[in-house]
């Protein structure tokens, strides 16, 4: 495999340099002097952007594309053998690393190496712990997988030696790293299509939790079950933290950091008492939606106490910090009709984003789903209803086939009469154009409409908002 020595640079050559992952750590490649270019298959705000910094971008993937004297080329995991490119890079011998192996090799780089993993919440995670640094003026290079507005993007090149980045699970990718503090949010039956079930899935997180040094820490949610099995033998610091549920009290619960009290204004934001050990820390504000925020909040605190940063920091940081791209996003209001987007594409968070939702206010929620992946859909199939439903109006659009082939074993109009058959009020629509001209004859002035899902469904409540 390539070894990048970051303080000796050179030339490469990123393959899907449009990805959220690929585009920051081209960034910050530049930064440390090396020249850098790419491909993508379309062209994005994204690839305008790197435009606009000095790393060129080709669209279209083409073998001519690849220039002469680079010394590595990046792929991502989209990215095939048959690929032009990649193929190009094989038959003139030039090293290829995927996209997990680069960032491994940046994060041992540093002395402070952060990775934050889980099936849900990293990226609002990650993004209150950058909040929390920045708000401590400690200077931290960040990689985060959304649009942050505080470091106006995704990427952030610091000059102190912490690193902060998303750890992905997803065909292993996180087991190339390098951290020495890990945060584990939660682990659910996810990415089926790679792993074979939930024991599969744990087994990789204990894994990830193995790369921690002696001296790591590794901060992971106490109310995962059979925490102490999962725990069993690691000897690295371990900090917990969990809700206080159904009447507990601190005391009453093991965790290490603890929310009780919690309480919902206006406009679905979490208030809680914070304690530590047992004992009351202070009173903290959050300013984005959702009890499921005040367990990722804890992981965030649990992360910055350790690395010094004051309480008062910490508060300050959570109660500024408003999201990121496409986590609960406010995108506009179109005759009182409040549109919202949210990533949410497993059913553990699309249960998530419409708790939270039922706390902002509405008259009725509407849930525009698109399904990301043939695989999901049809192994979480009956988890998928049965947290849909807690939306008043559902309407689905066609699964986004991301890597996969559909093989017409399921579709979002399967979904959609399933809802129906639970009583529910369900639309399917083969087009985006449709569902958007059904959503204007049929919102309400008070009404909230959520588009939800990790492909481009986004794009319907903003043409129902420039409609």
């Amino acid at each position: 495999m390539f070894e990048f020595d970051l303080n000796t640079p050179g030339s490469v050559y990123f393959i899907g340099i449009g990805g959220v992952s690929m585009s920051g750590l081209a960034e910050l490649l530049k930064s440390r002097g090396f020249t850098v270019s790419g491909s993508d298959r379309s062209a994005s705000e994204i690839t305008d952007h790197l435009n606009e910094i000095g790393i060129p971008v080709a669209i279209g993937q083409r073998a001519d594309n690849v220039p002469d004297g680079i010394e590595c080329a990046v792929y991502t995991a989209a990215v095939h053998p048959d690929n032009p490119e990649y193929m190009t890079c094989v038959e003139r011998g030039i090293p290829l690393i995927d996209r997990a192996e680069l960032l491994g090799q940046v994060s041992r780089a540093y002395g402070v190496s952060i990775g934050v993993s889980g099936t849900h919440g990293k990226t609002t995670t990650t993004s209150m712990i950058a909040m929390m640094l920045l708000q401590a003026q400690m200077d931290p290079t960040i990689s985060v997988g959304g649009k942050l507005a505080a470091i106006g993007g995704n990427i952030r090149i610091g000059q102190s030696d912490r690193f902060l980045f998303e750890a992905c699970e997803y065909t292993n990718s996180f087991l190339k790293f390098f951290p020495t503090d890990i945060c584990i949010l939660n682990i659910d039956e996810d990415h089926l299509d790679f792993f074979k079930d939930i024991n599969d899935i744990r087994h990789s997180f204990r894994l990830f939790a193995e790369r921690l040094p002696e001296n790591g820490r590794l901060i992971i949610n106490g109310e995962l079950p059979d925490l102490e099995a999962f725990l069993s033998g690691l000897t690295c610091e371990i900090v917990t933290y969990g809700l206080c549920r159904n009447g507990q009290t601190p005391a009453d619960v093991p965790y290490t950091y603890t929310a009780a009290n919690i309480t919902i204004d206006e406009l679905g934001h979490p208030s809680y008492d914070l304690y530590a050990r047992g004992k009351f820390v202070d009173r903290i504000q959050l300013s984005v939606p959702g009890v499921h925020n005040v367990s990722n909040s804890l992981a965030a605190i649990a992360e910055g106490t350790f690395r010094g940063i004051s309480v008062e920091d910490m508060k300050a940081a959570l109660r500024i910090f408003t999201g990121t791209s496409r986590r609960f996003e406010i995108k506009g209001v179109r005759d009182g009709v409040t549109v919202v987007d949210d990533y949410a594409h497993h059913p553990t968070e699309i249960r998530a984003t419409l708790t939270a939702a039922q706390n902002y206010p509405h008259k009725s929620i509407w849930c525009v789903f698109q399904p990301h992946t043939y695989t999901r859909a049809k192994l979480l199939r009956k988890e998928f209803v049965r947290e849909l439903a807690l939306a008043d109006k559902i309407v689905m659009a066609d699964i986004y086939a991301a890597r996969e082939v559909n093989d017409g074993t399921i579709s979002s109009a399967d979904l959609r009469d399933d809802l129906i058959a639970m009583g529910k009020e369900a639309y399917y629509f083969p087009s985006f154009d449709e569902i958007t001209k059904f959503l204007q004859k049929n919102c309400v002035n008070g009404d909230l409409l959520i588009t939800m899902g990790a492909g481009d469904i986004v794009t319907v409540g903003e043409s129902y908002l420039k409609s």
